[in-house]
């Protein structure tokens, strides 16, 4: 048992230590994030389980502590009503068509890169004239979700939960990079 947790613990650093070309990217996005909202648009952010947890936290975080509105699409409600009516792989795409805007950021993710959901509402909000498209994805290097984005933050793994926990962490460290830092109140009264 020790031996395996220190083997997932040295995988998962492995995976978090930066290189230049992850640290170009974070900033990249981050400049789309902060350059949409103050041009008035939002970012919309989509996942299947695990990465709609990690899409929830996304938003909530960017827009109350970043000030940087982002919605995402995990209303039982919608999903549900959506996927009956358009069919469970065209959700997102209707989605995207009610409440995306031209000139919004769409930020698809799904640790395999192959969720046929994702990429038909990466394909759409490109048909709608978002002005970026982010992905996030791991598994293959050559997965199709990668080869939609404007910027595409890939994970070198095959382990789900090392790829959903690097999401998180890359996500939420943008958070904090338009913040300016990483220890703050999350009270607004106390700011």
């Amino acid at each position: 048992m020790k031996h395996f947790i220190n083997k997932y613990i040295d995988d998962f650093s492995s995976l978090v230590i930066s290189s230049k070309e992850i640290v170009n990217d974070l900033l990249l996005v981050k400049d789309a994030l902060v350059s949409a909202s103050e041009n008035g648009k939002k970012s919309l952010i989509v996942g299947n389980g695990g990465s709609a947890a990690i899409a929830s936290h996304f938003a909530v975080d960017l827009t109350k502590n970043a000030k940087t509105r982002c919605i995402n699409f995990n209303e039982p409600d919608l999903i549900t009503c959506f996927a009956n009516d358009y069919g469970y792989k065209h959700w997102v795409e209707k989605a995207v068509d009610f409440y995306g805007d031209e000139g919004d950021v769409f930020i698809g993710i799904s640790s395999s890169g192959s969720s046929e959901n994702i990429l038909n509402g990466c394909r759409t909000a490109r048909k709608n004239n978002f002005s970026k498209i982010i992905t996030l994805s791991g598994m293959s290097a050559d997965n199709s979700l990668r080869k939609l984005g404007d910027f595409n933050l890939w994970v070198d793994s095959k382990a789900y939960n090392h790829i959903e926990n690097i999401h998180q962490f890359w996500l939420l460290a943008i958070v904090d990079l338009i913040i300016g830092k990483a220890e703050y109140s999350a009270n607004p009264s106390e700011k």
